[in-house]
């Protein structure tokens, strides 16, 4: 009897299982047309232009309170500090988009920018001091924070990719939410990894 085929290389399976994790996802009602934007890269390209396909989306499934804009017209801020890479993949996905009448603006923050006007604050990598940092540069203001630490949201963000059997997945935390006056929709909550009500 011939012998079993080798298993696939790490690197492909994960492309593979993550990319249709992406389109399972976006394919919700109202979370689909990003997967276009995704480049044919190795697995660590992939899994951060999914991360930055996600981050597009939640801005749609993120209520933010009137204050939180100069006026009518002003954009949805996008800042992302740890992660250059990551922020010239959400440049080209956000470009001439327009998310709840408001167009998206991406700004690349370093450790001493100071967030002011960030709308949807992006923390990478797995640093506690950065993120207590920038948590700290935030303070009460309305802003939804993403992160992909460990202890990202037992440290304080709203939201916190994770990769789950090689896919990308993220946790959501409630309390961190309503203490950052962002009030997310129900129809992202279904598509979570988990979604902790209280303390994480």
């Amino acid at each position: 009897m011939p012998g079993r085929a080798p298993p696939p290389p790490r690197r492909a399976l994960l492309r593979g299982m993550a990319a249709g994790f992406l389109l399972a996802v976006l394919a919700v009602p109202g979370l689909s047309g990003a997967q276009a934007a995704l480049p044919a890269g190795g697995a660590a390209s992939l899994e951060r232009s999914i991360k930055a396909a996600f981050l597009y989306k939640f801005l749609g499934y993120a209520e933010f309170p009137a204050a939180a804009f100069a006026d009518g017209a002003a954009p949805l801020v996008i800042g992302v500090t740890g992660a250059d890479d990551l922020a010239a993949d959400l440049a080209r996905i956000v470009a001439g988009r327009v998310v709840q009448g408001r167009p998206v603006a991406v700004r690349t923050l370093r450790e001493q920018d100071a967030p002011a006007g960030v709308h949807l604050l992006f923390v990478g990598g797995d640093d506690p001091v950065r993120l207590r940092n920038a948590l700290r540069a935030i303070g009460a203001a309305p802003t939804l924070v993403v992160t992909e630490s460990q202890q990202g949201l037992q440290q304080g963000s709203v939201i916190n990719f994770r990769i789950v059997e090689e896919r990308v997945r993220f946790d959501v935390s409630l309390e961190a939410a309503d203490r950052n006056s962002v009030k997310l929709s129900s129809r992202l909550l279904t598509v979570a990894n988990h979604v902790h009500k209280g303390a994480p």
